[in-house]
């Protein structure tokens, strides 16, 4: 299935080589189309087939990161492993699977995208079995990282794949179905390990991962087309260590700071060092190798540095509230886990309903940058107006302020994806997937520990606050003396119970504090808004017994620079 997307607005300048229906170089082999270049487009049925298996790889992926949280308790008794021990079952998948997510892109030049995508369901089907085999902690690590290393690949292949495999009018949609699974994964991982611990075991947190992988392999086998491999490429080790350095470093430092008290360890204080030290070098080898790992000339597209910049202040934003919402709503409102978790549902149906909006509206009707800019908006307000939450707000309000929150995260993430691979050439979609998923990674793992370091911090000093008002003599406050007795300060008991109310209401304020900070988060993509370029319009589908537009023109037929599917 070799060639490219046909457009009605020509080729672009630069896309010959890469096998064009108009013209141009072919395809440099006869199974396959040049790394990066859009493929032929598919069947509808064929394309929602393969969308499908895509979509099933993406949802793994995400899954993993998040549905062992609640299967911990039962994990550490069958392992024998400590409360500190047993957390690693969840930083080493998250930590290997950002190490690995960085060379995805020359991986997948260097073997061929199908390849690889292949290669890695079968290896993240197969170490989920062995992750639900572990008998020792020491195994269940190992395998834990083994699936980490596979399941890396899944999501920024997905992307990638879907970006070609759609022509230019419908990425919009494309991005919206894939978002749809960025943003329902964490939702659901915690409801569905939840589920199949209570009702199986355990062990069933992993192995339900085999039938979907297996159904997605087969059909990625038949339905994904192929890309030539570029053998003759070398990597980039030097690039790859101290890169990998520096993330590997940098989680580690995010996932125990809170533990080991941040910078008061020596711990911390040797892994942030050598995270600082691991990102300089990589810059420096970045800019002076002359193959380095990710490509220099990526960073010369406007829009894509500005979308992912976004997706790293909008990843944590999610990640960080998503980690707020469900210990305020359980600690401190009293619902039971199963509850809390159908009061978060709401907020991914709002962001699926607002991600098909915006894949209809942008491009052909409104700017999509003013559709980013009406989501973060609407985004700070929701997160301000949760700064007032008290633990007795009814579930009608909770509920009807997440609703709106998400469809607010639907306007910014499906348009900042779009406008992120509108200009980019095709062939650094592999490394672009890559590096937005690095970002958006990245963005949530400093999200989550600056607000739970912060939600700590403000709760203490709160805490202190109260506290330095409490005495043992009365006040002006009507209460009986029964009261007086019960909340006797100079008792054992009587302090007890005022610390408990102290430390409830000091929470209270913390959770509104970390919200606020949320709020103004949204400030940094509001301005980054300024430097992106607004993308092609999306013309309407042509009339049977219509001519297209003119080549040379942009897809909405105005004469200008070209924009190929490649684009």
């Amino acid at each position: 299935m070799s060639g490219s997307i046909p457009t009605s607005g020509g080729t672009a300048p630069g896309s010959a080589g890469q096998g064009s229906s108009t013209g141009g170089a072919p395809p440099s082999g006869p199974q396959g189309v040049q790394p990066g270049a859009a493929v032929t487009p598919l069947r509808i049925g064929q394309r929602r087939l393969l969308t499908g298996c895509a979509m099933t790889a993406v949802l793994m992926q995400i899954l993993d990161s998040t549905i062992a949280i609640v299967a911990l308790p039962y994990m550490q008794g069958s392992l024998s492993a400590t409360m500190d021990q047993i957390t690693w079952v969840l930083s080493s998948y998250i930590i290997v699977s950002a190490i690995m997510t960085a060379p995805v892109g020359w991986l997948a030049n260097r073997f061929g995208r199908k390849n690889l995508f292949l290669f890695s369901m079968v290896g993240f089907t197969i170490s989920s079995v062995m992750c639900g085999m572990a008998q020792t902690l020491e195994q269940m690590v190992a395998f834990r990282i083994i699936q980490g290393t596979f399941g890396a690949a899944l999501a920024p292949l997905a992307q990638a794949t879907m970006l070609d495999i759609y022509p230019f009018e419908q990425r919009a949609q494309a991005m919206a179905i894939f978002g749809m699974g960025i943003m329902i994964g964490p939702i659901m991982g915690p409801t569905l390990g939840g589920f199949l611990t209570d009702w199986f075991h355990w062990r069933w947190v992993f192995y339900v991962n085999v039938p979907f992988g297996i159904m997605a392999t087969i059909g990625l086998l038949f339905f994904m087309p192929r890309t030539t491999a570029r053998p003759e490429l070398r990597f980039d080790f030097i690039g790859f260590a101290v890169l990998a350095l520096a993330i590997g470093s940098f989680q580690l430092m995010l996932d125990r700071g809170q533990g080991e008290d941040w910078f008061h360890s020596r711990e911390i204080m040797i892994t942030a060092v050598l995270a600082g030290l691991g990102f300089y070098l990589f810059m420096v080898h970045m800019f002076t190798a002359d193959k380095p790992l990710i490509p220099r000339d990526i960073f010369r597209d406007r829009n894509f540095v500005a979308a992912m910049a976004m997706m790293f202040c909008t990843g944590s934003i999610l990640m960080a509230s998503s980690a707020l919402l469900a210990p305020f709503l359980q600690r401190l409102s009293g619902y039971p886990p199963s509850e809390a978790g159908l009061l978060l549902a709401p907020r991914g149906m709002g962001t699926m309903v607002a991600m098909i909006i915006a894949s209809k509206l942008g491009g052909r009707y409104v700017d999509q940058r003013k559709l980013m800019a009406f989501g973060l908006i609407g985004l700070g307000l929701t997160l301000h107006s949760m700064t007032t939450w008290t633990p007795e707000m009814p579930s009608s309000a909770i509920t009807t302020t997440l609703v709106i929150q998400g469809f607010c995260m639907g306007f910014v993430f499906n348009p900042m994806t779009v406008v992120a691979f509108a200009t980019l050439p095709a062939q650094f979609r592999a490394d672009a997937a890559a590096l937005q998923n690095l970002s958006r990674n990245t963005g949530a793992a400093i999200g989550i520990a600056v607000t739970s370091f912060m939600l700590t911090r403000n709760t203490s000093a709160v805490h202190a606050d109260i506290a330095a008002n409490i005495t043992p003599f009365p006040r002006m406050v009507p209460m009986s003396e029964a009261a007086h007795r019960l909340l006797d300060p100079t008792t054992a008991r009587g302090a007890g119970l005022l610390d408990q109310m102290i430390t409830r209401e000091a929470q209270i304020v913390a959770f509104a504090n970390d919200y606020r900070m949320l709020s103004l988060m949204v400030i940094p993509p509001l301005l980054l808004l300024l430097i992106m370029r607004r993308p092609p319009r999306v013309a309407p589908a042509v009339a049977p017994g219509k001519r297209s537009p003119p080549a040379g023109t942009t897809p909405a037929g105005v004469p200008g620079r070209a924009v190929s599917a490649a684009e």
